[in-house]
């Protein structure tokens, strides 16, 4: 049986290209699951259903493993951000677009849920996980940008944020009246807040 080193690895790797993708897929499965705390090599390569020396031959340990897939969540997330902001194309539809990601796109279903608060936790505490929190922050600002002015657009994405978490936590429903009045708040139905004051057309290029 070929082992996953040598010459045999890079026959196995040509015959499954896409085993390190399954990896990381496996790896936010088991972590929506049982947290980081249970993401093991040997669990994620069962979910992943590949051999455990996979595990170390696509990555060189259970740290970078877990940046990869937090990462491929995180631009996951901010991809859908990204399309509601630049979908919208007047200031109702600006603020239309905020309450859709509130109530549809952040932390769809449990799992998404648990991932964005074990990447949380662990942004914390390490600072490479700090940065990717950041970056993902900066993106989902400049997408905001688009729309509304920077100090808006910092609080608006604060408010996303915050508001979803209540929604998925707190046992009292949040219903979309309220969301649309807590993004007119800060947003400001008259164009106060919105880049030019009136909702000028997004920046091209």
């Amino acid at each position: 049986m070929p082992s996953e080193s040598g010459a045999g690895t890079r026959s196995g790797r040509r015959n499954d290209p896409e085993r390190r993708e399954r990896i990381i897929s496996a790896c936010l499965d088991v972590i929506a699951e049982s947290g980081v705390a249970g993401a093991s090599h040997r669990r994620i390569a069962a979910a992943a259903g590949v051999p455990l020396g996979s595990m170390t031959y696509h990555f060189a340990g259970i740290d970078e493993l877990l940046r990869e897939a937090f990462t491929r969540f995180a631009t996951t997330v901010s991809s859908r951000f990204e399309q509601r902001m630049v979908a919208a194309s007047d200031p109702a539809s600006a603020r239309a677009a905020v309450v859709a990601i509130i109530l549809e796109d952040v932390a769809r279903g449990k799992s998404e849920l648990v991932l964005s608060h074990e990447l949380y936790t662990l942004a914390a505490r390490e600072p490479a996980y700090r940065a990717l929190t950041t970056a993902w922050m900066r993106r989902s600002r400049a997408a905001l940008e688009r729309h509304f002015d920077p100090e808006t657009a910092r609080l608006l994405d604060a408010m996303i944020e915050g508001v979803s978490i209540h929604r998925a936590l707190d046992d009292e429903p949040r219903g979309r009246a309220e969301v649309e009045d807590a993004v007119d708040r800060i947003a400001g139905r008259s164009g106060e807040g919105l880049r030019g004051g009136h909702g000028s057309a997004p920046p091209t290029g």
